[in-house]
């Protein structure tokens, strides 16, 4: 990890975190007639332990996520399944995710980049240990411990992910990491985690200084940690996105994926839409985190998956599949595989694509048909099309290189990356004629004649 310029010691940083602490937890159960001025405490300390981070930390700088970081998450597909003695194969459990590890190993999955694998929420016992604080892994279903797990995971060439809350309580009630980041952020680094993705259940007031806090606290225990932050989506987007860059090297800020078509269209068109600009706080160290992949699971057909994984890639967005990788179709892992498509992905250069038109289905329809281009590094430009209509019918696009949105004066080829297929040229009097089921995408790498 690079050296950082530290304007102070982190001492003060420590204290404000402790005064926080000490206001915070002692005015829990005060009465309300008094919480106003309890709240203007505890924004005092807020506000002092906030300027203290913008001296002491420049930035996130731990040298991760150069690119958008892949891997496996648990969360969609296996949820809070804690029930092992009914259902041994599929609770949340060491056992699981070392199977999904060797999956990953053989599928091919890890040498095509996917090399994250993160546990997510009810992995610890209900309690802290009562003498040291820390976090304990449950130890019915991860007998052996995390830092036993993430050898494993290690000696695999893999990276382990781990999950908590900066609330007192994690999403399903689990301990959660406020008051206790300082001890969080050693636990997980003693253990070997390579990721922490932070949820935002229950964060409450002063979320955004936890979590930076977290951050400084992540980077000064001197392990490589990739830090995965919720609080943008949980704070309904209204947040200064160069801040969040700074300060996480992915955000979620869309709503939570279910392993439905109008979860995932909805994403596409909270993205399309880019409120608050939030596309051009990405690139490399900082990514935008659309959520989980949901190719292999049981709601999306092929089409659906194919658009999700297409969009996500125009997005330089993280790839983190949520699927059961031994029974996963072979659709689904070929699509996972597909090279070009990881490609785009990740592109060294870190450019996000943007939506640059759209269509009604038919004239007055609010069913759309929109593109997407995202320029690349090599000069080249990807372009897709998404037919996000649950009409069922199929579209036929017709559109010059102009109207699609390149910018060159002559003719472009067209590569088919989902097919593998050279189409073209076209130009302003030849248009490209393509043909769209529903729900569904077709994506192209346009190369510029000279």
């Amino acid at each position: 990890m690079k050296e950082k310029p530290l304007l102070l010691s982190s001492a003060p940083l420590i204290y404000a975190y402790m005064l926080y602490f000490l206001f915070s937890s002692a005015f829990v159960d005060i009465e309300f007639s008094v919480d106003m001025e309890n709240k203007a405490l505890q924004l005092v300390c807020l506000s002092v332990l906030n300027m203290l981070l913008l001296l002491t930390v420049d930035s996130l700088d731990n040298g991760l996520a150069l690119r958008p970081p892949m891997g496996w998450m648990a969360w969609e597909r296996f949820r809070c399944n804690t029930n092992c003695t009914e259902d041994p194969t599929n609770c949340i459990s060491e056992r699981l995710i070392m199977q999904m590890c060797d999956k990953m190993v053989t599928d091919g999955l890890r040498d095509a980049g996917y090399t994250y694998i993160s546990i997510d929420d009810c992995w610890s016992e209900r309690e802290r240990d009562p003498v040291s604080g820390r976090l304990v892994a449950d130890r019915k279903r991860f007998p052996s411990g995390i830092k036993a797990l993430a050898n494993y995971v290690h000696n695999q060439g893999m990276k382990l992910g781990i999950y908590s809350d900066m609330g007192t309580q994690t999403c399903k009630g689990y301990p959660g990491s406020e008051f206790y980041i300082l001890t969080d952020s050693k636990t997980f680094a003693d253990w070997g985690v390579d990721m922490l993705k932070m949820d935002c259940c229950n964060g409450g007031s002063g979320m955004e200084i936890g979590y930076e806090t977290m951050g400084y606290f992540l980077n000064e225990t001197g392990r490589p940690v990739l830090y995965s932050c919720s609080y943008p989506v949980c704070l309904g987007g209204k947040v200064n996105y160069k801040q969040v860059a700074r300060t996480c090297n992915m955000w979620r800020n869309a709503v939570d994926l279910t392993d439905s078509w109008d979860r995932v269209y909805k994403v596409i068109r909270i993205y399309g839409d880019n409120s608050g600009n939030f596309l051009e706080a990405a690139g490399p160290g900082h990514w935008n985190d659309a959520d989980e992949l949901m190719l292999g699971d049981f709601g999306l057909s092929e089409g659906q998956q194919t658009a999700q994984m297409v969009m996500w890639a125009m997005w330089s967005a993280p790839l983190f599949i949520s699927a059961d990788l031994r029974h996963i179709s072979a659709f689904a892992r070929d699509l996972l595989l597909n090279k070009d498509l990881i490609a785009i992905n990740q592109d060294w250069a870190g450019s996000v694509g943007h939506r640059v038109w759209q269509d009604p289905r038919v004239p007055g329809d609010d069913e759309i048909i929109e593109g997407w281009i995202k320029p690349m590094s090599n000069g080249l430009t990807a372009v897709a099309i998404l037919n996000g209509s649950t009409y069922g019918e199929p579209v036929t696009v017709t559109k010059s290189p102009h109207q699609l949105g390149l910018r060159g004066n002559t003719s472009y080829i067209f590569f088919d990356v989902l097919n593998s297929e050279k189409y073209g040229p076209y130009n302003d009097t030849v248009p490209m004629k393509v043909r769209i089921p529903a729900t569904s995408v077709v994506l192209f790498i346009a190369t510029e004649l000279q």
